[in-house]
């Protein structure tokens, strides 16, 4: 029962920051992260109604789908995505949200199983320019979301971000706001086959702060699943 409170306790957070801001619950996509999470407690977590997960390793992420292949799920790489994982990756997963370079880009297109086959996919911004974190450049970003918008089976959908950890959420609000402007900026380019109308940002204990300053997408993993080591 404690999965299903802690699924409840979110979904309340999320409701009532939304009334803060003026939004709509329905419109901010909740995706359970279940890095080292077992299958038993991702089915669980299905059952209890949510239906978007997010993996952080490609090869996590196949050791566990089998055992979850009845379910219909959405599956989001959230984690930092290298070239030679492209392919078992574009067989994995519906969304990318860490696309951080043209290389990277060009080996999803290229993964890709059949013309039809679109991948959605999402550029992650190192806002915090922070050594130890993936991400392109703030002021790469526009530049590349061109690029990424000339592949054919990529469908270009907005952008993501992981800020530094602060105590007090409210640090990171600026960050969360810069993000939200930089998509709109990119969005007034009216460059063909470029959206940028979804934002994944926010976590455990900042995601409301983050559905304040505009996020479309927010990925808990600690409040649904608990403290997890690793």
């Amino acid at each position: 029962m404690k999965l299903q409170e802690n699924i409840a306790r979110v979904l309340e957070r999320i409701a009532a920051a939304c009334n803060r801001s003026g939004r709509r619950p329905e419109d901010v996509k909740l995706v359970a992260v279940s890095k080292i999470v077992s299958p038993d407690r991702i089915r669980q977590a299905y059952e209890a109604g949510l239906r978007d997960f997010g993996e952080n390793r490609v090869q996590e992420a196949s050791e566990k789908r089998p055992a979850l292949s009845d379910l219909t799920v959405t599956w989001h790489l959230i984690g930092h995505l290298q070239t030679n994982k492209a392919r078992p990756a574009r067989e994995l997963f519906h969304w990318v949200h860490s696309v951080d370079s043209l290389r990277i880009a060009a080996k999803l297109d290229k993964a890709a199983v059949c013309s039809g086959d679109r991948l959605q996919v999402m550029l992650e911004v190192n806002l915090g320019d922070e050594s130890t974190k993936s991400g392109v450049k703030e002021n790469e970003v526009m530049e590349l979301a061109g690029h990424v918008s000339q592949f054919e089976t990529l469908e270009l959908r907005g952008l993501m971000t992981v800020p530094p950890f602060f105590e007090d959420p409210e640090r990171v609000r600026p960050m969360f706001r810069r993000l939200r402007e930089l998509a709109e900026k990119i969005e007034s380019t009216h460059t063909p086959n470029v959206s940028m109308k979804d934002l994944s940002m926010g976590m455990s204990h900042d995601f409301e702060v983050a559905i304040e300053e505009g996020a479309t997408i927010i990925r808990v993993g600690t409040a649904i699943f608990g403290a997890r080591e690793g």
